[in-house]
C-alpha cells in the first residue's frame, strides 16, 4: 500500500470539502474574512502589523472569479497573505561568535520534522537577533522552507524560536486555525516544489507564499476536517508500522529459510542420491573431505564439508581488452535485493590500474571489503570484469549455481566469514578466508530439491513484499 499516496488523497480530499460534511448552521467562511478585515484594520492602527502592498489586480478582501477548483458554498477562496502574517528569517554573521551559543533557538530548515518542533540544537543571542534580519516567532507559528531540498517542509514551533532567511513563518493567523493552515501547506507541498524550479539551488519566496490561493471553510468545519485527518493519519502510521513488522518478518522468515537449507533441514533427504564426498572425491580427489568440523550442529549422513578452494573454480585476472568492457563494482551490487543493480560500460582508457576479476554467467561475486560485505550477486552475463574488492565464486560441477548464491548469502557465510575482517582504514577478508572456509555440501540432488523448495517459499514472501508496496 502506497500509504504517501493516501496520505495525499486524504489532504485533497480535505481542501475540496469532501472529507467531512457541511452544517449548515456554520458561519460561512465570507463571514469570517469580513471580521479580518475589521481585526486587520485594529491591528494596523495599534501599530502591530503592516497594511499589506496592494497590486493592480488586489483587493481589500480578495476575490476568485476564475478559482483553481470548486469548493462548498459556505468557503471562500482567499490567500495566504490575507489569512497570516508571514516572515522569513535571517543568519547573523558566522563571524561573529557572540551572536552564538546564547538562549535563543535559532532554527535551519534541516531541522523542520512536519510536525511539533521540540528541539532546535543550534542557539543565538539577543545581541545576534538586535542586529540581524533574524525575528522571533511566538510559539505555535507554522514554519515552511523555503530553499533547496528542504522546500515545503513544515514545522509547529513548541517555544518562541528565529529561524535562518531559508524558513518562512506564519506568526499570526485570522480566521483560520492553526493545524487546518499546516495541513492545508502539507497538501500544497508538490505546487511549491514545483514552483521553486530547478537548478543548482530551487527555491521559493515570502511572495509566493502569500500570494497562494487557499480554500478556507467555515471555522467550526476546519476544526471538524482537522480531527478527520488526524484520524485517518493515525491509521495510515498503524497501517505503516504493521508493514514495517511484516517486511521485518519476511527478511527474518527468509533468512532462517535459507538457515534450514544450509542445514539440511528444508527438504527431506534420499538415501538413493549420491554423497556428496563421493561426488566431490570423483570429481577432485585431491580434495580434503571431512564429515564434521568440530561445529556443534550436525549435518545429515550424506553431506559433507568442503573448503572453498576445492569447490570453486581459482578466481582469473584479466585486463580489458577492446575499446569498452562490463565492468562490476562494489556500487553495483542492490545488498537487499543481492542483486547487479547496473553493470557498467566502461572504456578501456578508464580501466582500473590493477587487473580485475573475470567473470562468467552463473558466477557469484561476493564483496571482501566492509561495509559492503553483503554486497552478493549472480552475474547474469557472460565476459564481465568485476572489482578486486570481490571474491568470485564459480561453482564447480559438485555444487549447483543455485544453490552456491543462497548458500554465500546464508548469515552462517556472511556472519561466519566476517570474524575473518581485518584491517582499520578499510577493514577487509581475504581470498585465503574463504579458499579456507569450511561449506556444508549437500548431495548433488538434494541440492536442487532445496533450490526448487527455497524459491517456492520466496516466491510467496515476494508477493507479499509487492503486494504492500503497491
Amino acid at each position: 500500500m502506497d500509504t504517501k499516496k493516501l496520505r495525499q488523497n486524504i489532504l485533497d480530499l480535505a481542501i475540496h470539502g469532501k472529507l467531512v460534511p457541511q452544517d449548515p448552521n456554520d458561519e460561512p467562511a465570507s463571514v469570517l474574512l469580513e471580521r479580518i478585515k475589521a481585526e486587520k484594520e485594529r491591528l494596523i492602527k495599534e501599530g502591530r502589523i503592516k497594511r499589506a502592498k496592494k497590486s493592480a489586480k488586489s483587493s481589500d478582501t480578495p476575490h476568485y472569479g476564475n478559482v483553481p477548483f470548486e469548493v462548498p458554498d459556505n468557503w471562500v477562496w482567499t490567500t495566504l497573505g490575507y489569512i497570516g502574517v508571514w516572515q522569513a528569517g535571517g543568519t547573523p554573521s558566522r563571524s561573529n561568535k557572540s551572536y552564538y551559543g546564547g538562549n535563543i533557538p535559532w532554527l535551519k530548515t534541516g531541522d523542520l520534522n512536519d510536525g511539533l518542533i521540540t528541539n532546535i540544537p543550534e542557539s543565538i543571542t539577543e545581541e545576534a537577533v538586535a542586529n540581524s534580519s533574524a525575528k522571533i516567532n511566538p510559539t505555535g507559528s507554522v514554519l515552511i522552507a523555503m530553499y533547496g531540498a528542504t522546500i515545503g517542509k513544515l514545522g509547529i514551533l513548541t517555544f518562541p524560536a528565529t529561524t535562518n532567511q531559508a524558513c518562512c513563518a506564519c506568526v499570526e493567523y485570522f480566521a483560520i486555525t492553526q493545524y487546518y493552515l499546516f495541513y492545508f501547506l502539507l497538501s500544497h507541498r508538490d505546487v511549491f516544489i514545483a514552483k521553486g524550479g530547478g537548478g543548482a539551488q530551487p527555491n521559493i519566496s515570502k511572495e509566493i507564499i502569500v500570494n497562494t490561493a487557499i480554500p478556507l471553510p467555515p471555522f467550526a468545519e476546519q476544526e471538524r476536517i482537522v480531527t478527520e485527518i488526524e484520524r485517518w493519519f493515525a491509521l495510515i502510521e498503524q497501517i505503516e508500522q504493521s508493514q514495517s513488522d511484516l517486511q521485518t518478518i519476511i527478511k527474518h522468515t527468509k533468512s532462517k529459510i535459507l538457515d534450514l537449507a544450509i542445514h539440511g533441514k528444508l527438504v527431506p533427504q534420499d538415501p538413493h542420491d549420491e554423497p556428496a564426498s563421493e561426488l566431490l572425491k570423483r570429481i577432485n580427489p585431491k580434495a580434503e573431505i571431512t564429515c564434521d568440523n568440530g561445529h556443534s550442529k550436525k549435518f545429515p549422513q550424506s553431506w559433507c564439508w568442503a573448503k572453498g578452494k576445492y569447490i570453486f573454480s581459482p578466481m582469473k585476472s584479466t585486463k580489458p581488452k577492446g575499446e569498452t568492457f562490463q565492468y562490476i563494482d562494489i556500487d553495483s551490487i542492490d545488498n537487499v535485493r543481492q542483486t547487479i543493480k547496473g553493470i557498467k560500460i566502461i572504456k578501456s582508457i578508464n580501466a582500473p590500474s590493477r587487473a580485475s576479476r573475470y567473470t562468467q554467467k552463473g558466477d557469484i561475486v561476493f564483496s571482501m571489503v566492509r561495509p559492503y560485505l553483503r554486497n552478493i550477486a549472480k552475474v547474469n552475463i557472460n565476459s564481465c570484469i568485476a572489482s578486486t574488492g570481490f571474491y568470485v565464486c564459480s561453482p564447480l560441477d559438485m555444487l549447483h549455481s543455485e544453490f552456491c548464491y543462497y548458500l554465500m548469502i546464508s548469515d552462517y557465510v556472511v556472519n561466519g566469514l566476517n570474524q575473518f575482517m581485518k584491517g582499520d582504514n578499510s577493514p577487509s577478508i581475504n581470498k585465503g578466508d574463504i579458499d579456507n572456509w569450511l561449506f556444508p555440501l549437500p548431495p548433488l540432488a538434494e541440492q536442487q530439491r532445496i533450490v526448487a523448495k527455497i524459491e517456492e517459499l520466496f516466491s510467496i514472501l515476494d508477493n507479499i513484499q509487492k503486494s504492500l508496496e503497491a
